[in-house]
């Protein structure tokens, strides 16, 4: 097995109210969104959570996040982990948030993953998006570290590994919005609709 499909699930969600991955748009939960995404690659997929409860009503693997660390990069930690423990040795994270990924994204940051650089990161509009990204299990001790030093950013987790860039155009709108208050998912309702 070369590659897990991770669903980062373990935000609050405090801005929107809670429960993040259970709201609905278009009839359907943002996790399932996520999941449809997840699917189409020919890979096992894992989702990961602060809490069994985050995603009640998933039948797959669940994965905690790590404890003792804040933000994504706990579910990170927690997901490179089981992937090396699993015999893999890439992961693509996806962000339970972000309904519209593009189709092409697996393809196309796999494509950009060199043996030169430890993770390939998605970005539009001048943005990274490193919660979408094809990260190397061989990152974790540099993962760990930069946790016990207090550095909990991806970002700079991402640029302490080596990374790609890849971009996405956002002429049509842009594949990485990302749900995090009503009034966000109140604006991708109408997007599409």
């Amino acid at each position: 097995m070369g590659l897990v499909v991770a669903i980062l699930a373990g935000g609050a969600g405090r801005r929107i109210g809670g429960d993040k991955p259970h709201r609905l748009l278009g009839g359907a939960r943002l996790l399932d969104h996520a999941l449809k995404h997840a699917h189409v690659i020919a890979a096992p997929s894992i989702l990961v959570a602060r809490s069994p409860e985050q995603v009640a009503g998933f039948d797959g693997t669940v994965v905690l996040d790590a404890p003792g660390i804040e933000g994504p990069l706990a579910g990170l930690l927690s997901a490179l982990s089981w992937a090396a423990a699993a015999g893999a040795d890439r992961v693509l994270t996806l962000a339970c948030d972000m309904p519209f990924l593009p189709d092409d994204l697996h393809h196309r940051l796999e494509q950009a993953l060199t043996s030169e650089v430890g993770v390939a990161v998605a970005a539009s509009d001048g943005r990274l998006h490193p919660v979408c990204a094809v990260w190397r299990t061989a990152v974790v001790p540099t993962l760990v570290r930069r946790a016990e030093e207090g550095r909990l950013s991806l970002r700079g987790l991402s640029e302490a590994v080596g990374c790609a860039v890849v971009d996405w155009p956002v002429g049509g709108g842009d594949p990485f919005i990302n749900i995090n208050t009503a009034e966000d998912l109140a604006a991708a309702e109408a997007a599409l609709g």
